[in-house]
């Protein structure tokens, strides 16, 4: 078409634009109104439950007028107005394991959008600590990986938190080789995040067999190193490359490609219910015999789904040789009458009981940064010489960051 003719539809647009921001500003207002009674009442900011279960509703409303965008183009577009209109009440402060360019820096902002404060931290225990000490309104923190299982640290810090779980969001990792100046040929040395270099060692052997393969705190401290020193290679996601100005040698070089990381935000409340909710908690059971038959009857006889059963030794958080701590996931909230019956029946019979909270699962944010056009393993810049081979291995591990 012709610009002549394109100007009829551009003016809609721009029309349909501005009465779009007309009704923003109008949710604006209704929002400082609600902060306005939140103070009054003492209720928190974020209401993670009130967020998904305005995300399902509006998904739901696309469908079904027979809109064009995708649930998560939908979704992605109200997480940044909800994010906004939160800020006119009180711009989150939200710690997570750092520095910038890391995969928890990437969840921090699809859970809660960009008008937030994110602070990055050293370690997983600093990241917390600054929640705790209310230097952070959340904490984010990678809980488990879809491959490789749970992360141990963060297993070990839900034990003696006082702050609760109070909102969930899985996100898919995929893995970028960087590069200061895109030569492949200058590259000695690959250096990432250990899980991430086991993650992705099928590619590499085939692609870089002559490459060190050196672990570092994080992918972000990886891609930082990249950017200094061209005889490196870094991996690490999309965003790292434009926050260090680095060269994507090859995108998706994970070794499988269904490769996601759960991530937990940790505060100071309990969210209520919303249909789409899960239970945490921590239980040890007493030496008996027959105890752990006990413990977990009364799920079945409520009729309560078991989503996660794991045991994590005890003895290095204070308890004896060959006792064991479980972590166990539920589905539904503390509220639902079933799961209240059934856990408190496991109260009574555990040797140590701790709910780390019921809150809502972000299941609509859970697509965010899959690219499925984009081919596994598939060079970008390769350079003469290279051999990309993006065939899937069965090899991989969990990433943290």
């Amino acid at each position: 078409m012709s610009g002549d003719n394109l100007r009829p539809l551009r003016d809609r647009i721009d029309a349909i634009d501005e009465e779009i921001v007309r009704l923003l500003m109008q949710r604006a207002e209704v929002v400082k109104q609600v902060g306005h009674a939140k103070q009054l009442s003492g209720a928190p900011v974020y209401r993670p439950e009130r967020e998904v279960s305005i995300l399902e509703r509006l998904c739901a409303l696309n469908r079904a007028e027979g809109g064009a965008l995708p649930d998560t183009a939908i979704a992605a577009i109200f997480v940044e107005i909800i994010s906004g209109c939160r800020a006119l009440e009180h711009v989150l402060k939200v710690s997570y394991l750092g520095p910038l360019g890391t995969y928890s820096e990437q969840a921090v902002h699809v859970l809660f959008g960009h008008q937030v404060e994110a602070i990055a931290c050293a370690s997983l225990d600093e990241a917390l600590r600054k929640a705790e000490t209310g230097l952070a309104d959340l904490a984010l923190l990678p809980v488990e990986n879809s491959i490789e299982g749970t992360v141990g640290r963060t297993l070990d810090l839900l034990l003696s938190t006082p702050l609760e779980i109070c909102a969930e969001v899985s996100l898919p990792i995929h893995h970028c080789l960087l590069h200061k100046t895109g030569d492949l040929q200058q590259v000695r040395q690959v250096v990432a995040h250990a899980q991430a270099l086991a993650q992705c060692q099928g590619w590499l052997d085939r692609n870089l067999p002559g490459a060190a393969r050196v672990a570092v705190a994080s992918n972000g401290h990886a891609a930082q190193m990249a950017a200094e020193d061209p005889s490196l290679a870094a991996i690490a996601g999309q965003a790292a490359a434009g926050l260090y100005g680095l060269t994507v040698l090859a995108e998706r070089i994970e070794d499988d490609p269904s490769n996601r990381t759960r991530f937990a935000a940790l505060g100071r409340f309990s969210p209520a219910g919303c249909g789409r909710d899960q239970t945490s908690l921590i239980l040890s059971v007493p030496d008996k015999a027959g105890a752990m038959l006990s413990l977990i009857e009364p799920l079945a006889r409520h009729g309560v789904s078991m989503k996660r059963f794991e045991s994590r030794p005890a003895r290095k958080l204070g308890g004896g040789a060959w006792q064991y701590f479980f972590y166990v996931d539920l589905v539904g909230h503390k509220t639902h009458s079933s799961v209240a019956l059934a856990l408190a029946e496991i109260q009574k019979t555990a040797g140590m009981y701790k709910l780390l909270g019921s809150y809502p699962l972000f299941e609509k944010l859970s697509a965010f940064g899959s690219d499925p056009k984009s081919p596994v393993g598939a060079p970008v810049n390769p350079s003469p010489g290279a051999t990309p081979d993006a065939t899937p291995d069965a090899t991989p591990h969990q990433n943290l960051d």
